[in-house]
């Protein structure tokens, strides 16, 4: 059935129900999982067309980046531990993109999942359409099956 399966997370309790899910399902099948976290590029803060002054330690690209890469590391870190307790082998990957739907899809593609298990905050109407859902690109624009949990 399914051999490989990818998990993307963001690190919230919404996500890591999807990643229980997602481990329990490859535990079950014998598949293996790959782990994703996408980070949002660094974007200067700005106010109605006017930078805001904020300590350079706070905010500078290099400083974002390792504190983006610091916490995508300790959320995947969590997901592979999760997975050997359960005997399931896990590799993991971050990548910055301002699409988190399209990393997903790229990385499915090269890493050659043939199931994506990801989470959906079911947000529907005008809320949704506002917000966008990152779920719902990847369910429109993916070859790979994709199984929703909420």
């Amino acid at each position: 059935m399914y051999e490989h399966i990818l998990i993307p997370t963001d690190g919230t309790k919404l996500s890591a129900r999807a990643v229980k899910t997602g481990l329990g399902l490859a535990q079950k099948l014998g598949a293996r999982v790959t782990a994703l976290h996408v980070i949002a590029p660094y974007m200067a803060p700005y106010y109605e067309g006017m930078m805001i002054y904020v300590p350079p330690s706070a905010t500078d690209p290099e400083s974002y980046k390792r504190v983006t890469e610091a916490e995508a590391k300790r959320v995947l870190d969590e997901i592979v531990a999760e997975a050997q307790t359960i005997g399931v082998t896990c590799d993991s990957a971050f990548v910055t993109d301002p699409q988190p739907w399209n990393a997903v899809i790229n990385c499915a593609r090269a890493k050659k999942c043939d199931l994506i298990v990801m989470a959906s905050h079911g947000r529907r109407g005008l809320s949704g359409l506002l917000l966008g859902s990152e779920t719902n690109k990847v369910l429109t624009h993916s070859q790979v099956p994709v199984l929703v949990c909420r």
